[in-house]
């Protein structure tokens, strides 16, 4: 039997190739917005902080420096907070493209995936009327050297019957 070699396998190699690179951006992508969440967690935790920190200073004795330090720090910690929300925005946007483009990439390897597929199916009934073929071949062969050695059978039993 024939070996099957797929002409486009090189082709397949390549999407196959390219399909992992793009799962690795995803992952990449996945990651950095994962740590872009966990930033804006930290921030609102150290926003609570000080919000807590402001009641805390507004009862009891007044301390009008650290209350009005209190107050920046926290309208620091809202701007902190709109800037990485901005950062998510990005982070979601680079996972979405990268969700899309491994999309795409695993359609286009399970389509030569199916085309070398329908190969291989194509190979094998090639080989199997090969096979027949051969088969064939080797019955009229058989069939002929028996129709020949009836024929010679014959004919020596004629030659006998005339010489004796």
């Amino acid at each position: 039997m024939a070996r099957f070699k797929y002409r486009m396998q090189s082709i397949l190699d390549v999407k196959t190739k390219l399909e992992t690179q793009a799962k690795q951006e995803f992952s990449a992508a996945k990651a950095a917005l994962d740590e872009e969440l966990d930033k804006m967690e930290q921030l609102k935790a150290r926003k609570a902080g000080y919000e807590a920190r402001a009641e805390e200073l507004l009862h009891g004795t007044l301390h009008l420096q650290e209350i009005q330090d209190n107050k920046a720090a926290i309208l620091k910690m809202d701007e902190y907070i709109q800037a990485q929300k901005v950062q998510i925005k990005r982070a979601e946007k680079k996972l979405e493209a990268a969700r899309i483009k491994l999309t795409e990439l695993m359609q286009e390897r399970k389509m030569h995936e199916k085309l070398k597929e329908k190969a291989f199916e194509e190979f094998l009934e090639e080989e199997k009327k090969q096979e027949g073929k051969e088969v064939d071949e080797l019955t009229s062969y058989t069939y002929g050297q028996r129709i020949q050695e009836k024929a010679k059978q014959e004919s020596n039993r004629g030659k006998e019957e005339v010489n004796g």
